[in-house]
């Protein structure tokens, strides 16, 4: 992207929840849809929402192969994330595919974007703690309601004691409902995470 392009449609000055990164229009941190149902990451950091002309770009990243792009990213998202949100972190992740998936598409596009942030703030990037035990179908063809259950029981880790007290850092492309990072984070906490924060590159908007 040019800088121009950069500044209008990637470095959006917007109010977002703590703990969704959806955008807020009061004054409050925290959305209701945290507060009636809080999911089981603690925060969420993105760059920019999921609209034209970025979806295309995310597009070109995941189904193109234009592998640059994760830089580019990573390089959007850390500009949005604070230090202090990432001192304590021990170890980084992306969310995972499915084997089918990774086979079919011959990459994992979070854990393109992950690399140069791992790599940015001296984390270990794990890419074979977290694995997906299901393949579960693509949340982009199933309705709200059911995107919680298609998710359950999707994921597991390898070694049951690596993320034990430790604060996590998940790393993805696109954030829609959060169902997915909810179903990675409920699975480090149950394996004793202490913290889990997300770190994704466009958040869909609210409607």
């Amino acid at each position: 992207m040019c800088e121009s392009c950069q500044h209008r449609y990637a470095n959006q000055a917007v109010t977002r929840c703590a703990q969704c990164a959806i955008s807020l229009s009061g004054p409050t941190s925290i959305c209701g849809s945290c507060v009636a149902n809080s999911p089981s990451f603690d925060a969420t950091f993105c760059a920019t929402d999921y609209a034209p002309p970025i979806d295309v770009l995310v597009q070109a990243l995941k189904f193109g192969a234009q592998l640059p792009l994760a830089a580019a990213f990573a390089k959007r998202i850390r500009k949005v994330v604070p230090h202090t949100a990432v001192a304590d972190a021990a170890v980084m992740i992306a969310v995972p595919l499915s084997l089918p998936r990774l086979a079919q598409r011959g990459f994992n596009q979070a854990h393109e974007i992950a690399k140069p942030l791992a790599r940015a703030w001296c984390l270990p990037l794990d890419g074979m703690l977290c694995v997906r035990v299901r393949d579960t179908e693509p949340q982009s063809s199933l309705p709200l309601s059911k995107r919680r259950g298609n998710m359950r029981g999707a994921f597991t880790l390898m070694r049951s004691d690596s993320v034990k007290g430790k604060h996590v850092l998940v790393v993805d492309d696109v954030m829609t409902t959060g169902e997915t990072l909810h179903a990675v984070a409920a699975t480090l906490k149950r394996f004793g995470a202490s913290r889990v924060t997300n770190l994704v590159f466009a958040r869909t908007p609210a409607r």
